[in-house]
């Protein structure tokens, strides 16, 4: 077989028709490759979804909303859970977070401290146990959960959030909006919040702020608390014993070492208004009466002022400059696109209020035409990362082949063979690519192209290297110890190296099939498995025919002699 092989090489290598054939279809397959990503044939992200045994479930209120609001709201989320068989158990945590997690920690769940917030932990069986992933399972029930629970109340939001797969990040895309004036910057993050909700692939949008609500402030009137015989801690004292409670006295048991505080406050039926509006706030506290110095019952309404005012929103700052945030995740998408596009209708829509330009790669700048106030967006979340992975990777890869071409510049003393040694190790990206196209074509999800893909074809380079170092020193060999001609030593050397070429392709692909079914690791795995075969058949066809383009006579500093048989010693 290896000798109709080495005669098949020589006859191409003879051929100059079949040569430049070669060469065609290779630039032609590396072209076509490439155009995969522009064309979204292949899509690229950070990590893909990972297979969790749990996630959470984010509700948030709107500000000002009782605790009665967030259980309905709750109930109904676990209502819907309920009927999943793979779920096996849901905890509610009713105005407050969970104990923390590794996603917890990053989106904020141990600020959650209010009535109107809840986080419903949810645990799944074993992974191996179940044929739906987690993440296909919260794609799943997303839109059902949304249409049934968040209409309930207005402002009512609910998020998603899943462990991440790699590094934890606030969402996949974090738009900050830095300014100076509080009401821009308000609004300004309203406006982008518009954007994402009309942005394919885009879920769980929130803006990380306050809304300004109307509420009521129960202000003591010192005045008439003096007219009426009263002290400002009485009146104060029985608005707190109502609706917060306190302790009032203390009982003493045989069973107890301590005395025990008799706790008093109203019940929780007692404590809710009729309406949320001053009336229903006059008639409760009306019930509410205190005995003045003269032994006269006097109500609560009569010495306190109810005044109606707006809230106060929670400030947020980041390197102490005032900012907001934006947040957004993806729907089984990658946030490279998602972020593009809403992007672009950034640029050609906020142009009727804003100057905008450019800042860095994908930032931007907006002046606000009016008040020529200066509002600055940053991209941030799993895009910054996915960015900042790939740059890193891009360089490292960069850096390789450079370190590449130097080390073989100094062992060859030659720019054209250690090009060509370049040459073959990076044509391996022609099957990294196409083997996620082949893949994204048999898997049920989307198969990205990921950052463990790009270490992938990082550890392909030295392989392919390998390949290309030993074909070109054993065709040196066999010309100057064995007196062969170039072309006649280019097949020798390439048929005689394919056994162990396939050999050692063989124990990659198949060691690589482990990694191949990994939701993270998947990437690296098909990177390993398709850019090996594409790196052998680069390495046995279209190297030999760069080797032969070249001038190795005067690389080598080898001058042509009468041709001896192989085996002669």
């Amino acid at each position: 077989m290896y000798k109709k092989f080495e005669n098949y090489l020589l006859d191409m290598l003879n051929t100059p028709a079949k040569k430049k054939k070669v060469l065609v279809a290779t630039l032609i397959a590396f072209i076509v490759a490439v155009a995969f990503i522009p064309t979204k044939l292949v899509l690229a992200k950070m990590l893909p979804g990972k297979n969790n045994d749990t996630y959470s479930i984010y509700i948030d209120l709107a500000n000002g909303s009782s605790i009665e609001q967030t259980r309905q709201v709750s109930e109904c989320v676990v209502g819907v859970l309920q009927h999943e068989h793979e779920a096996l158990d849901t905890e509610v945590f009713l105005g407050s977070g969970s104990p923390l997690d590794f996603a917890g920690l990053i989106k904020g769940s141990h600020f959650k401290n209010s009535e109107n917030v809840a986080e419903v932990v949810v645990n799944l069986t074993k992974k191996h146990d179940r044929d739906e992933p987690s993440y296909m399972m919260v794609q799943r029930l997303r839109p059902v959960i949304v249409k049934q629970c968040e209409n309930l109340y207005p402002q009512t939001n609910i998020k998603f959030i899943e462990p991440p797969a790699g590094p934890p990040t606030m969402a996949a895309i974090v738009a900050e909006i830095y300014g100076s004036k509080a009401e821009g910057i308000r609004h300004l993050a309203e406006r982008v919040e518009g954007v994402f909700r009309k942005t394919d692939g885009l879920v769980d949008i929130d803006i990380m702020q306050d809304e300004i609500y109307d509420k009521f402030e129960v202000r003591v009137n010192t005045d008439k608390i003096s007219l009426s015989g009263l002290n400002v801690k009485q009146v104060n004292d029985i608005l707190y014993l109502a609706f917060e409670g306190m302790g009032v006295a203390v009982k003493n048991s045989q069973k107890a070492t301590d005395q025990i505080p008799i706790f008093l406050t109203l019940t929780p039926e007692g404590k809710k208004f009729a309406a949320r509006d001053k009336l229903s706030i006059e008639y409760k506290l009306a019930s509410l009466k205190l005995m003045n110095q003269m032994g006269m019952m006097v109500p609560i309404t009569e010495v306190v002022d109810i005044v109606p005012v707006k809230s106060n929103p929670m400030i947020m700052t980041k390197d102490l400059h005032q900012m907001t945030n934006v947040l957004a995740e993806t729907d089984m998408v990658s946030q490279v696109y998602p972020l593009m596009a809403a992007r672009n209708v950034i640029l050609d829509t906020f142009s009727d209020e804003y100057e905008i330009s450019k800042t860095g790669l994908f930032n931007l700048r907006l002046i606000d035409k009016k008040t020529k106030e200066v509002y600055d967006l940053k991209w941030d979340g799993e895009m910054k990362v996915t960015l900042d992975t790939f740059v890193d990777l891009g360089g490292a890869f960069i850096a390789a082949l450079i370190l590449i071409f130097l080390l073989m510049v100094v062992y060859y003393k030659s720019f054209v063979l250690s090009g060509i040694v370049l040459l073959g190790s990076f044509l391996s990206i022609i099957g990294v690519i196409f083997g996620h196209f082949i893949m994204n074509i048999f898997t049920a999800d989307t198969f990205f192209l990921t950052a463990t893909s790009l270490i992938g074809f990082i550890a392909l380079i030295g392989i392919s290297s390998r390949n290309s170092l030993l074909l070109i020193d054993f065709t040196k060999s066999l010309m100057s110890d064995k007196g062969m001609h170039k072309k006649e030593a280019i097949a020798y050397a390439t048929a005689t190296r394919a056994k162990p070429i396939f050999l050692t392709a063989a124990a990659i692909i198949l060691a690589s099939t482990l990694l191949a079914s990994d939701a993270v690791f998947g990437g690296l795995g098909v990177s390993l498995i398709f850019g090996t075969i594409a790196a052998v058949i680069a390495s046995l066809i279209v190297v030999p025919v760069l080797i032969d383009n070249s001038d190795l006579e005067r690389h080598f500093n080898f001058e042509e002699r009468k041709a001896v048989p192989i085996m002669e010693p």
